[in-house]
């Protein structure tokens, strides 16, 4: 299985993280499963998380580890090029403390950011890394 991030598909501050993520990838090896999702669900459980979980937290599986919070975000600039990749510096601050800051964010989101359903949208050229996230509808033309 590709590293693959859970993401909550109905937040606007986590859909513009995953154009940025998408925008500035190094490899284009991450693949994207909406939080909200049998499959997005599906591998939660699988990895110990309820949905409840899910509600607080993204989640990156990657090479049969389960990472959430801080350390999954910091786990996703791995993946990006430079100079984001180097935003792995950040591990050196604490665990609790990147996790607090990290959990007040989340606690807030659809709060400060706003809360949209399915505002998570697809490109069309990459379609085949996301699973459980809605495709763009198709273009109707009007003659």
């Amino acid at each position: 299985m590709p590293p693959t991030l859970v993401f909550d598909t109905d937040c606007v501050l986590c859909a513009g993280m995953l154009r940025f993520v998408l925008a500035h990838e190094r490899d284009h090896s991450l693949h994207f499963m909406g939080a909200w999702s049998r499959e997005g669900l599906d591998l939660a459980a699988r990895h110990g998380f309820t949905e409840a979980d899910l509600n607080g937290t993204v989640l990156l599986v990657e090479d049969g580890r389960s990472l959430t919070r801080s350390d999954a975000a910091l786990a996703v600039t791995r993946h990006l090029r430079a100079p984001w990749r180097w935003c792995r510096v950040f591990a050196i601050v604490p665990k609790p403390l990147r996790d607090r800051l990290y959990s007040l964010v989340a606690r807030t989101r659809y709060r400060v950011f706003g809360h949209r359903k399915d505002c998570a949208r697809v490109p069309p050229d990459q379609q085949h890394r996301f699973h459980g996230v809605k495709a763009p509808d198709a273009p109707t033309r009007s003659d």
